[in-house]
């Protein structure tokens, strides 16, 4: 179906420099944007299964408010 939609011109320079890059036409990567964002509206956007572990505990001293004594814990005694 042809129509006319207005498009903000940076939104338009994006979306053609993205179709040049990727080989294919501005029309597929309107209509692949729209697809994914009406699938995140929608729920039925792609659902990623995080790993979930239920028996471990945070070791005692550690603050997971602390970033930056998370980061040391997490490079180990060698960094």
């Amino acid at each position: 179906m042809r129509t006319t939609v207005k498009i903000d011109d940076r939104l338009l320079v994006e979306a053609k420099t993205r179709a040049a890059r990727s080989g294919r036409t501005l029309n597929e990567v309107v209509e692949d944007a729209l697809r994914e964002a009406f699938a995140r509206r929608d729920g039925t956007g792609r659902r990623v299964e995080l790993p979930v572990f239920r028996s471990a505990r945070v070791m005692p001293g550690v603050d997971l408010d602390d970033h930056a004594a998370l980061l040391d814990l997490m490079d180990g005694p060698d960094r």
